[in-house]
C-alpha cells in the first residue's frame, strides 16, 4: 500500500460488548484503535451521557426517557439491552468517564451526539479536559454541524452525509452538495456510511480537502477495499480483525526483497 493505513475507529460495541459501556471504550482501547466512536445525549440536568435512544426499558420493565430524567435518578435504574443483536443489562455511563479513558490512552474520541443540546453539554468536557486536539464531533448534518460552528468554532467536527440526499438526487450532484455543506460549516471531513462510497466521492472531497471516514465496516474484504481505496478512517465493531489487516498490510510493504 502506498496510502497510509486509515485511522481505526472502534464502534461503540465493538466486540460483542454492550453498546455505549465503559467495556465497550476498553475493549477498542485494548485492541489499539485510534479512535473510540460512542453516541451522546443529554439528560434532564444537562449531564452528558453515553446513549444511542433516548427512550429506555428498565430491568423491571419499566419506560424511561434519559431526556426526562435527572442524572441521579439514571444511576439508580438498571436498564434493559435489546439493540444491534445483542442483549442484557447495563448502567448510563456519563461522558466524562470516556473522556478520561480516551485521554488516559491518548487517543482520538468520536463523539455521535443524538441531539441539539448535546453540543454545548459535550463542549463543557471537552474543554474540562482540554480535548479539544483529541476530539471529532459526528452526528452532525448541516444543520447541527452549523450550530456547531457558530456556537463552539473551535470543536472539529465532521459532516454526516445525508442518505436521503444521495437517494433522490444524481450521486455526483448529492455530493458536490455534501461538500459545499461541510465547507460552509468549516467541517474537516465527510463521516459516510460505506455503502455510498465510490471513487468519485474520494475524489472530489479530496479536492475540497476533506478526509472521508468510513461507517460501519465489519467484513474483512470490505476493509480492505476500503483501505486500499485511501479513505481517512474505518469505523467498525470489528476491530481486531481490522488491527489484524493494518498489521499484515504493514508487513507486506516493509518485507525486503530476496
Amino acid at each position: 500500500m502506498t496510502a497510509p493505513f486509515p485511522l481505526i475507529t472502534a464502534h461503540s460495541g465493538c466486540m460483542d460488548t454492550l453498546d455505549n459501556t465503559l467495556s465497550s471504550i476498553k475493549t477498542g482501547i485494548r485492541l489499539g484503535a485510534d479512535i473510540i466512536e460512542e453516541d451522546v445525549r443529554v439528560t434532564r440536568d444537562g449531564i452528558a451521557v453515553l446513549a444511542h435512544d433516548d427512550e429506555w426499558r428498565t430491568e423491571d420493565g419499566r419506560l424511561i426517557h434519559v431526556s426526562k430524567m435527572n442524572m441521579a435518578e439514571l444511576q439508580e435504574l438498571v436498564l434493559s439491552v435489546d439493540y444491534a443483536g445483542k442483549s442484557g443489562t447495563m448502567t448510563i455511563a456519563r461522558l466524562e468517564e470516556m473522556l478520561a479513558r480516551v485521554q488516559a490512552a491518548g487517543i482520538t474520541a468520536n463523539l455521535d451526539l443524538k441531539t441539539d443540546d448535546s453540543v454545548e453539554a459535550a463542549a463543557a468536557l471537552i474543554h474540562h479536559y482540554k480535548m479539544v486536539d483529541q476530539v471529532l464531533l459526528t452526528g452532525c448534518g448541516p444543520d447541527r454541524a452549523m450550530l456547531v460552528q457558530q456556537t463552539q468554532p473551535e470543536l472539529r467536527k465532521l459532516l454526516n452525509v445525508d442518505t436521503e440526499l444521495f437517494l433522490t438526487q444524481e450521486y455526483t450532484d448529492a455530493v458536490r452538495r455534501t461538500c459545499e455543506d461541510a465547507a460552509a460549516a468549516t467541517c474537516i471531513g465527510l463521516n459516510v456510511p460505506y455503502q455510498l462510497v465510490r471513487e468519485e466521492l474520494l475524489e472530489l472531497a479530496a479536492a475540497r480537502s476533506l478526509p472521508v471516514f468510513v461507517w460501519t465496516v465489519n467484513e474483512e474484504t470490505w476493509m480492505e477495499r476500503f483501505a486500499s481505496m485511501g479513505v481517512a478512517s474505518i469505523t467498525t465493531r470489528n476491530v481486531d480483525a481490522l488491527v489484524r489487516l493494518k498489521r499484515s498490510l504493514i508487513t507486506e510493504t516493509t518485507k525486503v526483497p530476496e
